[in-house]
């Protein structure tokens, strides 16, 4: 029992991981470039949501959806007038501008008095409650981070398999300048999928925040999930949710079985095995490019 106990605690920590490290993927395969602000733009999340709720008196389910756009608006905002006029530029460039706008967004939210430097507890309505099951106690809060994970990777699903906006970014991704030819807006697209990773770590952020409270440096565990995405494979969305599981679990059994410590570098040991065994990642496949 206490093993189930573990693992349960382990998926619901990996869901986490999984849905922040699938911005890191839809960034990636949209414009071949990696997010180190992830992180910050689900604590942003979270401070919107803890803003709403609190500040401004919205119900629950308003501020969680109005918090979701909210964050969608910012991220397509953020690749427009922040990213797009560096691409094309080295590789190095796009990633230390990522790095520079997570410390950016962190230091303005710490400068915001009385609440950027303080931890706050978001008000949910399934705050501190528990389910016995035959001796296997199950929180609320990991029960709602599962569920919401697993209806998020189902409209991921239904989006990239049926529809058309699906299909065009898929598209994109495998060849953008085959598709810009084919008349797929390409620039468009890539501000829709910095909403939609800015959305879908808003939704990480909300989930986490009754977990461990709201406060500027909770965007830091986005160097967890950046491991996720690599065990998982870079290329692959499945491989993002799947990789945050792994990663999820070894945290929560190293954690309890092995000294002190080992919890904090176990997922950078997962991913050393990783690269040693498969570089690739579980559901990444070998690239091939015709010069």
């Amino acid at each position: 029992m206490q093993l189930v106990q573990l693992l349960v605690s382990g998926i619901s920590q990996g869901c986490i991981y999984g849905l922040i490290a699938l911005g890191f993927v839809l960034i990636y395969k949209a414009t071949e470039t990696v997010s180190f602000a992830q992180g910050e733009l689900m604590m942003l999340g979270a401070f919107c949501g803890l803003a709403l709720m609190t500040l401004m008196g919205f119900p629950f389910w308003v501020a969680v959806l109005a918090s979701i756009a909210a964050m969608g608006v910012f991220g397509a905002a953020l690749e427009r007038f922040i990213v797009r006029p560096i691409l094309g530029q080295p590789a190095f460039s796009i990633v230390m501008l990522t790095i520079g706008i997570g410390y950016v967004l962190r230091g303005l939210v710490t400068m915001i008095p009385g609440i950027g430097t303080e931890t706050h507890a978001l008000p949910v309505p399934y705050k501190d409650q528990s389910f016995n099951l035959a001796g296997l106690v199950l929180s609320a809060e990991q029960l709602v981070v599962i569920g919401a994970t697993a209806v998020l990777c189902a409209l991921l699903f239904a989006l990239f398999r049926y529809s058309r906006l699906g299909v065009a970014m898929q598209a994109a991704a495998q060849n953008q300048l085959a598709a810009y030819y084919m008349g797929i807006p390409v620039q468009r697209l890539n501000g829709l999928v910095w909403a939609l990773a800015a959305a879908v770590a808003a939704v990480a952020g909300l989930l986490l925040a009754p977990i461990t409270f709201v406060h500027a440096n909770m965007g830091l565990i986005g160097l967890k999930a950046f491991p996720a995405a690599v065990v998982g494979g870079f290329a692959s969305l499945p491989g993002a949710i799947v990789g945050g599981l792994v990663i999820g679990t070894v945290e929560s059994l190293s954690g309890f079985y092995l000294p002190d410590g080992f919890k904090d570098i176990a997922a950078y040991l997962v991913v050393l095995l990783m690269l040693m065994v498969r570089p690739n990642g579980l559901f990444g496949g070998a690239l091939r490019k015709k010069v």
